[in-house]
């Protein structure tokens, strides 16, 4: 059989210079790849919900909030003249949309359609995760390669009103071998929840990571994503966000290591609906060897989210000349009683540096891999479980040879 490619994945809301090449990516995926679905879930009995549960939360708070706030009533319709304002595509779409004032037309994840669909065709029914109001829930999902196959799982995850759930996803690749690994991510946090998330990719080198989510958070919501991106040859993340409910608030902690020839690619979009909502993008990256990665972050304050704001950082330290780093900030502004900013700090290891750390005996091969090994350290010190943990420690032997030692050493 065969490839077939998934186009316009991580695609921006809205497109910037076609000649930067960095408004979306194609991924071919090898036609010989068996699909497959096999995930280990640990969760107490009634974590587990309903395959409908999600569908069945947007459609109650879709009617909730037309009960809420009607459409307001057209006294007349505005005739097309010249005088009209001209509108891109993007905000024709953006303003149809809106129009529609259906919260299930507009959810979307951060890799798109294509993605998404390809990622829930391989993993069939979804895997769902609900709390009840006023408790706490938390489950445990661990993926891991299968050599020769898209290995693909799809979770939903329901959260009840003033309810926590703390979720966990591991995505390593123990065994030698190489193809595709992808979870399929949807999220809805209802009045006054509180959803965490913790996804920690540890694979080899052989393989591709397909990591998509959507997040809906209703009213007071806070829902909170911490990305450690350590592995894979390609890695394709996105997250699309929809900050519908008042004070709803979404934080997005990535951390990303490339070297040698690695890719990552991200695409982060946040769309403000609600009065006084938050979000705060934080990117933390190391770059070696000839890797390359893009990161597209929008934040997209819609007309009538008054009071809300954005933000926007992203910290990279560029190691060696011939990596590849391009960083696409956008902030998307239809409201005037708002604030969004973003910024980056981006700094090479300058040559008078590696030359002071090669008069005491540190070639400059050996000082990549000090800079790489700092964030395996960290990730190592941060896993949320032993089993994770482990797993950063593999993959740090892997690409450092003596890094699970030299840690124990450092911790005695």
């Amino acid at each position: 059989m065969d490839a077939y490619v998934l186009e316009q994945l991580n695609a921006m809301p809205a497109p910037t210079w076609h000649r930067l090449n960095m408004n979306s990516t194609d991924v071919e995926v090898p036609g010989s790849l068996e699909a497959v679905s096999d995930v280990v879930v640990q969760a107490d009995p009634d974590a587990f919900g309903d395959a409908d549960a999600f569908d069945r939360a947007m459609s109650k708070a879709q009617e909730a909030r037309m009960a809420a706030r009607p459409a307001p009533e057209r006294t007349c319709v505005a005739e097309e003249t010249f005088d009209n304002l001209a509108l891109s595509a993007y905000q024709a779409r953006a303003a149809a949309i809106e129009d529609a004032r259906d919260i299930r037309a507009t959810f979307e994840t951060g890799m798109g359609e294509a993605g998404a669909a390809f990622l829930n065709t391989v993993a069939g029914d979804p895997i769902v995760i609900v709390s009840k109001p006023n408790a706490e829930t938390s489950a445990t999902l661990r993926l891991t390669g299968v050599d020769g196959a898209v290995n693909a799982c799809a979770v939903d995850v329901v959260a009840a009103e003033n309810s926590v759930v703390n979720l966990t996803v591991s995505v390593d690749s123990p065994a030698l071998g190489a193809g595709f690994v992808g979870t399929e991510l949807r999220v809805f946090a209802g009045k006054g929840s509180q959803v965490n998330i913790a996804r920690t990719q540890t694979l080899d080198s052989t393989w591709t990571d397909l990591d998509d989510m959507g997040l809906f958070a209703d009213d007071g919501a806070r829902i909170s994503i911490r990305e450690t991106v350590l592995g894979a040859a390609k890695v394709y993340g996105g997250i699309g966000g929809d900050l519908r409910g008042d004070a709803a608030r979404i934080d997005i902690d990535l951390r990303y290591l490339g070297h040698g020839a690695l890719e990552r690619d991200f695409n982060y979009s946040l769309r403000h609906h609600g009065l006084k909502t938050e979000c705060a993008i934080k990117a933390n990256g190391v770059l070696a060897g000839s890797s390359k990665k893009v990161l597209r972050g929008t934040i997209d304050l819609v007309r009538g989210c008054k009071g809300s704001a954005g933000q926007e950082n992203e910290t990279v330290l560029l190691v060696d000349n011939s990596v590849t780093n391009l960083t696409v900030p956008v902030i998307l502004c239809n409201e005037d009683d708002v604030s969004g900013n973003h910024g980056a700090t981006i700094g090479h290891v300058r040559d008078e540096q590696m030359l002071y750390l090669a008069c005491r005996g540190i070639s400059r091969d050996a000082a990549e891999k000090m800079f790489v090994r700092a964030i395996m350290e960290q990730a190592a010190l941060e896993a949320p479980d032993e089993t994770t943990y482990r797993s950063v420690l593999r993959l740090g032997d892997t690409i450092l040879g003596n890094f699970s030692a030299r840690l124990a050493e450092d911790g005695e």
